[in-house]
């Protein structure tokens, strides 16, 4: 996975994070030092976390710059909120996009979705592109078990740089939704979140429930979309999570269980494998009761299959290394 480095020798350290105690040495186990990625991480959880991981990462965001959110269905309340994100957008200059749902809702037209960000509090604070507003066009992928390409909105390849921004929690199908998930159903056409869904079966969002594959070929296929926007990227991605408000339903939900367990904080790696592997073990290390539900989630639904399928088609590693900013 291009973007991966390393740093000298970095101390993994115990810390406790809203409220809970979580020992970093016994979350990542690297067995291959040369292939360990960095996840950078704050327990504080706030505008200038967010800018102090940024520059950290020390990848700059220039040109034209997409940052890739979940503006939140309406009736939802888990979204990232604008005034957390708000400076870091501005830092970068960025676009807030998106792509249209593939179910009906109030985000499935271009309309209704620029409402929805609006009403969000979105476009307050930076431009918002629905990028499948006029249409899509397909990202190649090389050796797609499942997809042949990635279908993403027409608008997406005018970027010059990406910072998938995403709010990690649960999700009803992929049982969890972090880095993977946001760049490749979040950066999909409508019809490409059908694509992906399907395993390739389908090329648009018509008829999608009644295309649904074998759950494992879904969480491979949004892999293999992630890696085809990776790899369309090179280094000019960055990727940052925010571990707050842990429900086990996703932004897409209109009306999401509420958080059983405390907040985290916030991650950012080079490495969307990495990061989203230290998201789920920082849930599972966690000593806050209310986790299980969250696990419950994700492993129902086989959700880390996605990374380690991930990981076998070079997305990113596993094997990481948490650097404590706090």
């Amino acid at each position: 996975m291009k973007g991966i480095f390393s740093m000298g020798v970095l101390a993994l350290t115990s810390f406790v994070a809203c409220g809970q105690n979580v020992n970093t040495a016994d979350i990542a186990k690297p067995e291959n030092p040369a292939d360990t990625a960095v996840v950078y991480m704050t327990k504080e959880i706030s505008p200038e976390a967010i800018l102090k991981l940024y520059k950290a990462l020390g990848r700059e965001a220039t040109g034209k710059v997409a940052v890739k959110i979940s503006t939140g269905e309406p009736g939802g309340h888990n979204y990232l909120q604008p005034s957390l994100i708000a400076d870091f957008v501005k830092r970068t200059n960025g676009t807030i996009v998106e792509c249209n749902t593939a179910y009906a809702g109030k985000r499935f037209s271009t309309e209704d979705h620029l409402k929805a960000a609006e009403e969000h509090g979105f476009t307050a604070i930076a431009p918002v592109d629905i990028m499948d507003a006029e249409g899509e066009v397909k990202l190649p992928l090389k050796d797609g078990k499942h997809l042949k390409y990635d279908i993403v909105g027409s608008h997406y390849p005018d970027y010059d740089f990406t910072v998938i921004l995403s709010h990690f929690k649960g999700h009803a199908m992929g049982g969890f939704g972090g880095a993977v998930k946001n760049m490749s159903i979040g950066i999909a056409s409508s019809n490409g979140k059908g694509y992906i869904h399907s395993a390739g079966k389908i090329e648009t969002a018509d008829n999608l429930w009644n295309n649904i594959p074998e759950q494992d070929l879904f969480l491979e296929s949004m892999a293999e979309a992630a890696k085809s926007v990776a790899d369309h990227c090179g280094d000019n991605i960055i990727y940052i999570s925010v571990a707050n408000n842990l429900s086990v339903d996703c932004d897409c939900s209109s009306h999401p269980e509420d958080p059983q367990m405390h907040d985290i904080g916030v991650l950012a790696s080079l490495d969307p494998i990495a990061l989203d592997k230290a998201c789920t073990d920082l849930v599972r290390n966690s000593d806050d009761h209310g986790k299980v539900h969250l696990i419950e989630r994700i492993d129902s639904r086989h959700g880390m299959h996605t990374l380690d399928y991930g990981e076998q088609i070079g997305l990113g590693t596993q094997n990481y290394k948490i650097v404590n900013l706090d």
